[in-house]
């Protein structure tokens, strides 16, 4: 969990459907918002509702900072009664912002080729992580983005992709945008280029997608993060809701938060079967 977190109350700017299900979110809190980190979450609540009770995790999609507020975004994806409510909100109206939370991605300035691996909403993280590298004093990373989505329908945060890495490549299920076919068969054809010290591989998308891809690595060398989308409810390890099962030593597993320990693990830390 971030060492900083607080409760905050935003002011939404922005709620706008992007494409069918997905929704920008630009949200103006108050600037004593600890900085989050790529990977790192908030738990969002509609502020003076009794239903939903509970807040949802969001990941971080960009922030900006000026002297006086913190501008945060969150790019989400309607899924049940509570993304919904979040989507109907207007302009004007408050949320209550908890977080940063979780632990973000590991960064690796020295490393020069940055390998991102999104299925679906899973593009939220990875494109926060994009812009943290382009920001870095030494801006000479070459990042590749494999990006899946079921159709060309679905396909979400291209714009802010092509500002940041050096090359997009697009897989559909469907064929109607890329390659037709899931993304890490695309990853798969270059694999061999990625190798251990020159790359770093992050993902984040369905269990399936990241399954596959720790079979893909499973004879190669290199670094791997993923952030992982588990159910929360509390954010803070409390509820225990939203366990992952992960490898200890030896022959030795436990269960550990996505909320509090992750949610982003080393590929290789996660028992995927």
């Amino acid at each position: 969990m971030s060492d900083v977190m607080s409760m905050v109350v935003g002011e939404i700017v922005l709620n706008r459907e992007l494409v069918p299900r997905h929704f920008l979110m630009r949200v103006k809190l108050p600037a004593s918002l600890a900085i989050p980190l790529p990977g790192q979450f908030v738990m969002v609540r509609i502020r003076g509702r009794i239903e939903p009770l509970l807040g949802r995790p969001l990941s971080i999609y960009a922030f900006e900072r000026d002297k006086t507020a913190l501008v945060i975004e969150l790019l989400y994806r309607t899924m049940g009664k509570g993304t919904f409510a979040l989507s109907r909100l207007k302009p004007g109206e408050d949320l209550e912002i908890l977080g940063p939370l979780g632990h973000g991605f590991d960064i690796f300035p020295e490393i020069k080729k940055i390998v991102l691996l999104a299925g679906g909403i899973g593009v939220v993280p990875l494109s926060f992580l994009a812009s943290h590298y382009r920001k870095l004093p030494t801006n000479d990373h070459r990042i590749i983005a494999y990006l899946g989505a079921k159709s060309a329908d679905h396909i979400v945060g291209m714009d802010r992709l092509k500002e940041t890495c050096t090359e997009i490549k697009i897989s559909t299920d469907d064929g109607s945008s890329g390659y037709r076919g899931f993304v890490t068969e695309l990853l798969a054809e270059d694999i061999e280029s990625y190798l251990h010290g020159d790359s770093v591989i992050y993902a984040c998308g369905p269990r399936a997608m990241m399954k596959r891809l720790a079979e893909l690595l499973k004879d190669q060398d290199i670094s791997c993060q993923v952030s992982v989308e588990e159910r929360m409810a509390c954010g803070v390890g409390a509820c225990l809701g939203c366990a992952i099962h992960v490898k200890a030593g030896g022959d030795k597993t436990q269960y550990r938060c996505a909320c509090q320990d992750g949610p982003v693990f080393d590929i290789r830390d996660i028992v995927w079967n």
